[in-house]
């Protein structure tokens, strides 16, 4: 059974089987409530490819895309009953023995409901609790339905943060924002996300780049506000006509944009090319555009900006921090997208990313202080 443990791709019923511990560096258990890839999922796979130094990483997440994408580049993976789909109690028991079977020296968990059930599943003696904050949004209305939703989580929250050894945000400000909203008292460190180029490929510089090729690459979501780009991009293409328009992602405003599409007549110059590799993506594009109500770190962002993109991108979120003081005003109109779109951030303005290496050595830091 120790097989699974260590990347391959049998499947195993965790209600019959727990992995065997094993001998090494110190061991740090990643929980993650999601099966789908998205960017939590990016998140994790990068980590794990790369390695954090010093440290062997399991990950427990449920059975699905990620965890084949795991085995398929040989991390260690435990794929059980765990998040929303299998409910707190299931999930509790799937951490609670999972943990006391390999004892990991720290549990590491991603988004909110992972953090909730690491918090409170008794994990063994000397075993720490860490917390990445990927998804906070100063609008409560983004990821809550209701106002009496939004306080009870954020009590809950609160309440959580004292169990925790390490807390990481991944953007100067999601930290404000966790501070504020949930009152954080303990050290916050910011670790943004890192990025890597593929082998070969060279940053282009976004002020040499004159092309009307824009791509936008994210859920489609009424939070990404593609409808908004879709009406600057219907403007765009009466002033330049060779402008056309990708559109990468699934989500449940797809129907919606694609009749918006063809009331503005633009069927013939805008794609809808479903779940794509962004990197594919981007080497077919000109200009990211990302017009977002929050972001906190965002991949899309990063990965443009490493390739020598133009970027239009809502001045939310971590978004400042990656593209720089070139962004959208918080009240934007049409006319300034298509404004960005035409002349998009110079390379001097744009922030240069962290790589993947210098991400995970600033979380292996974070690791030895929290177990000396």
């Amino acid at each position: 059974m120790s097989d699974i443990l260590n990347g391959s791709s049998e499947r195993a019923d965790t209600a019959h089987w727990v992995p065997e511990p094993v001998e090494g560096p110190r061991h740090t258990l990643w929980v993650v409530p999601v099966a789908d890839l998205g960017g939590v999922a990016r998140h994790v796979i990068d980590v794990t490819r790369v390695g954090i130094p010093g440290w062997r990483v399991t990950v427990l997440c449920p059975e699905g895309p990620l965890a084949d994408r795991l085995r398929a580049q040989g991390s260690a993976v435990v794929a059980a009953p765990f998040g929303p789909d299998a409910g707190p109690l299931k999930s509790m028991r799937t951490l609670r023995r999972t943990a006391a079977t390999i004892r990991p020296d720290i549990v590491h968990s991603h988004l909110a409901y992972a953090d909730i059930i690491n918090a409170w599943t008794p994990l063994p003696s000397g075993t720490r609790r860490f917390t990445t904050e990927h998804g906070i949004a100063g609008d409560d209305g983004v990821y809550h339905r209701s106002s009496i939703q939004s306080r009870l989580m954020a009590l809950v929250h609160r309440l959580r943060f004292p169990r925790f050894a390490g807390v990481i945000a991944v953007a100067e400000a999601t930290k404000r924002v966790m501070i504020q909203k949930w009152k954080v008292r303990q050290h916050i460190e910011v670790i943004p996300n890192g990025v890597d180029l593929p082998d070969g490929v060279e940053p282009r510089n976004p002020s040499t780049v004159t092309g009307m090729r824009v791509l936008s690459l994210s859920r489609l979501a009424p939070e990404k506000r593609i409808d908004s780009l879709l009406d600057a991009f219907a403007l765009l293409r009466s002033e330049h006509s060779d402008a056309t328009l990708t559109i990468a992602g699934l989500g449940p405003t797809a129907d919606a944009l694609r009749a918006q599409v063809a009331r503005l007549g633009l069927a013939d110059v805008v794609s809808f090319l479903g779940h794509i590799n962004a990197h594919d993506a981007m080497d077919e594009a000109d200009v990211v555009a990302q017009l977002s109500v929050w972001e906190n770190c965002s991949y899309t962002l990063l990965d443009a900006v490493a390739r020598g993109l133009r970027v239009v991108a809502s001045d939310v979120g971590g978004n400042r921090e990656i593209v720089g003081p070139r962004v959208l005003p918080p009240r934007f109109t049409t006319r300034d997208v298509v404004d960005a779109v035409k002349n998009g951030t110079a390379a001097h303005d744009q922030m240069r990313p962290n790589d993947i290496a210098t991400a995970v050595a600033r979380l292996s830091k974070a690791y030895e202080r929290a177990v000396r």
